[in-house]
């Protein structure tokens, strides 16, 4: 995941003083409450304390951590488009580039409702199958039993992205004390 981060953020990240490993250690009770409970909404409270101790304001934590668990869902994101060209392949369903569009699209749009519930991303993907119409609907059951395990990687994934959103955020808009972080990140 690190490799992940670092190539898709990679020199906005630098810009902004955040590296995502040593942020994921300091975060790693948090991941694993993610972990334990396959969501993220656990680790909420535990998370803005740690970002505001870190130094970054009340209201940038109070605003972007809350909007984040529910409108960046980057990891939901990933696996509900992931999970249906999976689908596609596996049931050998052709997919147009104007069908993979569509369907990337539409996708995107259903995760921002998949939020609250563990395993809701996998019921998304079953609502969302027969909207866009070309992958049969009886394929998701290829996935139904890895989707624990899914569910656990898109909520890690969806704390990552919400916690450097917010670093970041903070930063860009002057609201974190750079020297109270650093300490923050000496110390742990």
């Amino acid at each position: 995941m690190y490799f992940v981060y670092n190539f898709y953020f990679g020199r906005n990240i630098k810009v902004f003083w955040f590296q995502p490993f040593p942020g994921i250690i300091l975060y790693s009770e948090e991941l694993l409450i993610v972990l334990g409970t396959s969501s993220s909404e656990a680790a909420l409270p535990s998370l803005m304390n740690k970002l505001e101790n870190m130094g970054c304001s009340v209201p940038i934590v109070g605003l972007v951590v809350p909007t984040g668990y529910s409108f960046n869902l980057d990891g939901t994101s990933i696996y509900l488009t992931m999970a249906a060209v999976f689908l596609a392949q596996a049931t050998n369903t052709p997919l147009e580039f104007s069908h993979q569009i569509t369907l990337l699209l539409v996708l995107l749009l259903a995760s921002k409702g998949a939020a609250g519930v563990t395993g809701s991303g996998f019921i998304t993907l079953a609502a969302v199958l027969p909207v866009a119409g070309h992958i049969p609907v009886a394929a998701i059951a290829l996935i139904l039993g890895v989707d624990r395990f899914m569910s656990e990687g898109r909520a890690i994934t969806n704390i990552i992205g919400n916690t450097i959103a917010t670093i970041v955020i903070a930063k860009s808009e002057r609201e974190i004390d750079m020297s109270k972080a650093k300490d923050f990140f000496r110390i742990n």
